[in-house]
C-alpha cells in the first residue's frame, strides 16, 4: 500500500481538456485498450448533454462527438479487441456503436431491444462477444437483455436483436452491469431494488444463471470485481454506503460479507477537509488492494483505502476540480489517472507531471437539467430476499 501511496501523491495534472462550447457533466469515463504494444490512444466520456465525446488520450485534444438526441445515452465503453470502437446504452432502446476512424456520426452498429425498454446501464464482456444491458423499470418489468456482440470489429452496419433476457431477478431500474475481469461468462447487475446479482450466463435459464444474490439494503450505484482472481464483488448505494462480499465463501461456513458501511462520509476521517460522496472503486492487482474514490463539492478527489477492518484514507488530490467529481478512470499502465466533473473538466493526472497551461481553471458548477442521479427510492427492502 505505500507504494500506491507514493504513487497517488506524486499524482500531478498533466493535462487539462478545452472547455467546449456547450459544457456539460462528465459522467462516465472509458479509455480505449492497448493494441499491441501500443498504449492507449484514445479516451471516451459521457456527458449530460446527451452525447458521448472522444479525446486524444495523451493530449485531451477533442477528436469526436456522437448525439443520439432526443435519447439519452448512458456510460460509454471501449471494445476490448479493437481500440476504435466505442459503445454506449441509449434511452431510446438500443445499445450503440461508433467507429471513431469513420468520419461519420452515424452509430455503424446497433443492438435494438424490445419496444418498451429504456437502457440506463450495460457493459461489453472480456472477449466482446456478448453486451448486456439494463433498463428502467417500465410498469412492473425491468430487463437484463443481451445480444450477440460479433462482428463489431468489422462493423457490418446492421441492427441486431437480442438473444435474450433475464427479467426475474430484479424488481427494479438496474443501474450498474459489469462483466468479470477475466471470465467472459460471469457479470453483476446492481439495481435501486438494492440487489446486487451475479450471474454465469453460460447456464441454460435464469435460474441456474443466478450464482449470488447480495442484498445492499440500498439503491445501488457503483459495482465493480476485486480481490485475487476477482472473486469479490463490491457495491456503492445512492446514500453513499458501501459493501464487499466474496464470492468464493459461496459454498462455505464463512461468511460472504467482507465489510459493510452504512455511511461512508462518517467512517472515513479526512483532516482539515470532509468527505461528500463515492464516485467508484479500483482494484490494483499488484498490490491485491481494493480502493475506493470520494470527494468533497469543491472538486477535492479522496482516495481510500479498504480493508476488511474498515476504510482509511490514503490521499487527496487537489487543485484539479472546481465541483464534485463524476467519473474516473485508473491507468495502471502509467500509473495515470483521468478524472471529469460537474464544472465540465476532464484532467489527466500523472506521476510527477507539471501542467504547461497557464489559463487559470474556471470556476463554475454546471446547472444541468440532467441531474444523473438516479431515482432513489425509498420503499422498504426487509420484505426483499436476502
Amino acid at each position: 500500500v505505500e507504494k500506491i501511496e507514493e504513487q497517488l501523491a506524486s499524482l500531478r495534472i498533466a493535462k487539462r481538456s478545452m472547455l467546449s462550447e456547450e459544457p456539460a457533466y462528465l459522467l462516465d469515463i472509458d479509455v480505449s485498450k492497448p493494441a499491441q504494444s501500443e498504449s492507449s490512444r484514445f479516451v471516451a466520456v459521457s456527458c449530460s448533454n446527451k452525447s458521448i465525446r472522444v479525446y486524444n488520450r495523451e493530449t485531451l485534444n477533442f477528436l469526436r462527438e456522437y448525439s443520439s438526441r432526443p435519447g439519452i445515452l448512458n456510460g460509454v465503453r471501449f471494445a476490448h479487441a479493437c481500440d476504435s470502437i466505442v459503445f454506449s446504452a441509449c434511452s431510446d432502446g438500443t445499445v450503440k456503436c461508433w467507429d471513431i476512424r469513420l468520419a461519420t456520426q452515424k452509430a455503424v452498429q446497433i443492438f435494438s431491444g424490445y419496444p418498451s425498454n429504456v437502457f440506463i446501464s450495460f457493459d461489453i464482456n472480456r472477449s466482446d462477444l456478448i453486451i448486456c444491458a439494463g433498463t428502467e423499470k417500465v410498469e412492473k418489468d425491468t430487463f437484463l437483455v443481451f445480444w450477440d456482440a460479433r462482428g463489431i470489429t468489422d462493423c457490418a452496419s446492421a441492427t441486431k436483436e437480442p438473444l435474450g433476457v433475464y427479467s426475474e431477478s430484479h424488481n427494479d431500474d438496474i443501474t450498474k452491469i459489469c462483466f468479470h475481469p477475466i471470465e467472459p461468462n460471469l457479470v453483476v447487475s446492481g439495481s435501486t431494488d438494492g440487489l446486487v446479482n451475479v450471474f454465469d450466463i453460460n447456464k441454460d435459464n435464469e435460474d441456474d444463471a443466478l450464482i449470488s444474490t447480495c442484498n445492499s439494503d440500498s439503491s445501488v450505484s457503483f459495482i465493480g470485481w476485486s480481490g485475487k482472481d476477482y472473486k469479490q464483488v463490491y457495491c456503492m448505494t445512492h446514500d453513499e454506503g458501501f459493501c464487499w462480499w466474496d464470492i468464493a465463501q459461496l459454498d462455505t461456513e464463512e461468511p460472504i460479507t467482507l465489510l459493510r458501511v452504512l455511511d461512508i462520509r462518517d467512517a472515513v476521517y479526512v483532516e482539515n477537509d470532509s468527505l461528500h460522496y463515492l464516485v467508484g472503486g479500483l482494484y490494483d492487482e499488484k498490490a491485491n488492494k481494493l480502493f475506493l474514490i470520494g470527494g468533497t463539492s469543491t472538486g477535492n478527489i479522496h482516495l481510500i483505502s479498504c480493508g476488511t477492518h474498515g476504510l482509511s484514507l490514503v490521499g487527496t488530490l487537489c487543485g484539479g476540480h472546481s465541483a464534485t467529481v463524476r467519473s474516473f478512470c485508473w491507468n495502471p499502465t502509467d500509473e495515470s489517472l483521468l478524472t471529469g466533473g460537474e464544472d465540465a473538466q476532464l484532467l489527466l493526472w500523472k506521476p510527477g507531471a507539471v501542467e504547461r497551461s497557464l489559463a487559470k481553471k474556471a470556476s463554475m458548477k454546471i446547472a444541468s437539467s440532467v441531474q444523473k442521479r438516479v431515482r432513489v427510492h425509498n420503499s422498504s427492502l426487509k420484505s426483499r430476499k436476502k
